[in-house]
């Protein structure tokens, strides 16, 4: 099988294509590889897409070698293509979706992750674009736009972005006015929310459990609406909201709608801005679907997946570097 790393020369503090390299030459079995750097925005996916096309009978794995943004560019190629499939090298600022699986320190062994067995996941859909980790809006639109404009800047940015967006999200954020419809009921009748997180991945943000019951290979998307609270009450709410138990604890229940579906309608004002996978869209009116078991994904084998999740394996064969 070949086995094509996709970096992202701008994801991370560093380009991590000479260690790549290194790390691969050193491996003690020969490895079919190619490294490919992107030119800018969309081209990995294009990148997979005419690869695919041109090698139809190829089995192939593509690593996502970035964040969450370079691993949404790379399921989007993948996505389609029977003989590709799906890894990921987290060298990115922000890596959520591996989080599910125990975090980076797993996905950063390279013999490991070479031989890695493949489990069927599923993905998010709106239109012809596909998301891997979450969609999400209201008050994470200003966060995730903030993110945007101060990842690379010192001390606000970095591990800092997420943080630094929720403080320009307090200011300006706390009420935002759409409707969310899971499978043809309406959650939030009031047509106002504080945020909202459609997931398959549990984590946003780089430490916002936002979905702890998440399972991205069920054939349904998690929905975690939180209606408008004050600064005070949302002060006293955040630690909870990040830890993950939002869903148990009692103070959080007049503010929370929590469900599983497989379609989300969202209706919203001339202007709205949600988040899909880190990319900011501008649409009032959107639907969200999920599409299972839409593509491979390489766990290594000694991922941790995280309490709560009860995990189910769908391999759907074992692979290495030969």
């Amino acid at each position: 099988m070949k086995h094509i790393f996709i970096i992202n020369p701008a994801a991370g503090k560093t380009d991590s294509y000479a260690n790549l390299k290194a790390l691969l030459q050193a491996q003690k079995t020969k490895v079919d590889y190619e490294l490919y750097a992107t030119q800018g925005p969309g081209d990995a996916t294009a990148y997979i897409r005419n690869w695919c096309e041109e090698h139809p009978d190829e089995r192939v794995r593509f690593y996502a070698c970035g964040g969450d943004g370079t691993l949404n560019e790379v399921a989007n190629g993948v996505v389609g293509f029977e003989n590709a499939s799906l890894g990921c090298y987290p060298c990115g600022s922000g890596n959520d979706f591996v989080k599910y699986y125990g975090g980076k320190k797993t996905f950063f062994n390279l013999e490991e992750l070479l031989d890695a067995p493949e489990e069927y996941i599923d993905l998010m859909r709106v239109g012809d674009q596909y998301a891997i980790n979450a969609t999400h809006f209201g008050f994470d639109s200003t966060v995730a736009e903030t993110m945007m404009n101060v990842r690379r800047k010192k001390i606000i940015g970095g591990s800092n972005a997420y943080t630094t967006g929720v403080v320009v999200g307090l200011l300006k954020a706390m009420k935002n006015k759409c409707k969310v419809t899971v499978d043809g009921e309406l959650i939030n009748p009031e047509g106002e929310i504080l945020l909202c997180t459609i997931a398959n991945g549990q984590y946003v943000g780089g430490a916002f459990r936002c979905a702890p019951r998440s399972l991205n290979n069920d054939g349904l998307l998690e929905v975690c609406l939180v209606r408008p609270v004050s600064h005070i009450k949302f002060m006293k709410l955040i630690g909870g909201y990040q830890a993950g138990t939002h869903l148990e604890d009692p103070r959080f229940e007049k503010y929370i709608e929590y469900r599983r579906g497989k379609r989300i309608e969202i209706e919203a004002p001339e202007g709205f801005v949600y988040s899909f996978d880190g990319e900011l869209i501008r649409q009032n009116r959107f639907t969200v679907e999920v599409v299972p078991g839409a593509v491979r994904f390489a766990v290594p084998r000694s991922a941790q997946f995280l309490p709560g999740a009860l995990h189910i394996c769908r391999y759907a064969q074992t692979v290495g570097t030969e």
